[in-house]
């Protein structure tokens, strides 16, 4: 009975291992379940055997590729009180973890209709986070507050990066200083650093 339920858990990871390499390949969008199942070198049953719906799928292929990246750290960036410098230390987060990820990041954020609900709401719900994290510190009128946050969403993310480093052939550190700048050029004066 051991060796069986190793082999059932040995062609369930080869089944997310061939899941994620499509995904980081060719996209959620355009990866079939069979060429999941070729990939594998198992049938199409079987992928349904271990996964009853693409959205099971999905997740596990999700949780599998997560559990290898070095996450962003929001409450990190929390610890830092002054605007300017959360901001920077943000960004440097999430630019290398853009870049680490960038294959996949590129084809899940292209591809973004197409997965399941959750996934596309908790990635909505993970970039208010980062942006909310960011804006925080900084002070201002409701307009003021509202144009540093449209400023702060788009420098957090995904395809600003890609645009910036992949397609303009800027460092992480040339993106950030040039995303705080444009951040802080829209922003009201900022508060005095506390001591």
């Amino acid at each position: 009975m051991r060796r069986r339920a190793e082999q059932i858990g040995q062609t369930r990871q080869r089944i997310v291992d061939a899941a994620v390499a499509l995904h980081g390949s060719v996209g959620p969008a355009a990866t079939t379940i069979a060429a999941i199942a070729d990939l594998a070198q198992v049938t199409r049953l079987t992928v349904y055997r271990h996964f009853p719906d693409e959205t099971a799928l999905f997740n596990a292929c999700s949780a599998h590729w997560i559990s290898q990246q070095q996450l962003p750290d929001p409450a990190a960036w929390e610890k830092i009180g002054d605007p300017a410098e959360r901001l920077r230390a943000g960004l440097a987060d999430l630019y290398r973890f853009y870049r680490a990820g960038a294959g996949m990041l590129s084809h899940i954020y292209r591809d973004l209709g197409a997965l399941p609900e959750e996934h596309q709401r908790r990635l909505h719900e993970q970039a208010d986070q980062h942006r909310n994290m960011l804006a925080a510190p900084f002070d201002g009128s409701a307009r003021q507050r509202r144009l540093t946050r449209a400023v702060i969403g788009h420098a957090a993310s995904f395809w600003t990066w890609h645009s910036l480093c992949l397609g303009q052939g800027l460092t992480d550190r040339q993106a950030v200083d040039v995303m705080t700048g444009a951040v802080l050029a829209a922003s009201p004066a900022l508060p005095e650093p506390s001591s």
